[in-house]
């Protein structure tokens, strides 16, 4: 499988894909979904989910965002359902880490979609000011706010969210995750519907890469190390990737 752009989506397509995910990464690492969360992304085609990444570039009007993404998605699903899957029918699932979350959020909020679920990875809902606490104080624009703001959001989440099956991921060493308040948000809205997972890692296990550890002609104990450190760190991601896929896939078939 290789990588290839289409309609401003990154696409990774699998032999006879079981199902799409629609991917949105958080608000600093979005430009380029296909690099910063390259393993992540590739482990899942591996298991037969077709990626489609969408990037996007961060500005204060986060419905217009929502409304670019989807609308790009779109784009590319036409041309997927055309050309390699033939108008065969397979779900479609969202997934968003951090701010891609709330577009996915505001996604099944504010526009006619349909969803076989969502996959919501360390949900963030900060206001601009909490989001950069610096830069207002060199800077009045940033006495603006996002739009929609954290209540608002909440309230439309609370009131229009359409996705009904969700998957909401925690993890345990995240200082700026708002992932309890969703997860509560979601429960009322569709008890029974909503899969809590709280996991080992942090707001930047998502973005992990895999490193490949090259031993030298003998095994020296740096090697030992070295291949420890590389267990260690991706140890967390796993734990990630396996949870997705158990809830994507629970009877793990194909």
């Amino acid at each position: 499988m290789d990588w290839q752009e289409i309609s401003g989506n990154w696409v990774l397509i699998p032999d006879r894909p079981i199902a799409i995910v629609h991917f949105l990464g958080g608000a600093f690492v979005a430009t380029a979904p296909q690099l910063t969360y390259r393993r992540l992304l590739e482990y899942l085609a591996s298991q037969g989910y077709a990626i489609v990444a969408t990037p996007f570039v961060n500005t204060f009007d986060h419905i217009e965002i929502a409304q670019s993404v989807l609308q790009s998605f779109d784009r590319a699903l036409e041309i997927l359902q055309t050309r390699i899957l033939k108008k065969r029918y397979i779900p479609v699932y969202g997934m968003g880490h951090s701010m891609g979350c709330k577009l996915h959020l505001l996604i099944g909020s504010l526009f006619a979609v349909e969803r076989a679920g969502n996959i919501l990875i360390s949900f963030n809902n900060f206001s601009a000011r909490d989001a950069v606490p610096l830069v207002e104080q060199f800077s009045p624009v940033f006495s603006m706010e996002f739009t929609p703001s954290p209540l608002e959001t909440n309230k439309m989440i609370g009131d229009r969210y359409q996705i009904r099956r969700n998957l909401v991921v925690k993890f345990d060493n995240d200082s700026i995750d708002q992932t309890y308040t969703l997860s509560e948000l979601l429960k009322k809205r569709f008890p029974d519907m909503v899969t809590f997972q709280t996991l080992k890692g942090s707001h930047t296990t998502p973005i992990g890469q895999d490193i490949k550890w090259q031993t030298g002609s003998s095994y020296s104990p740096f090697d030992a190390i070295g291949q420890w450190m590389r267990q260690e760190i991706y140890r967390e991601l796993e734990g990630l990737e396996k949870a997705i896929v158990r809830w994507l896939n629970p009877m793990g078939t194909r």
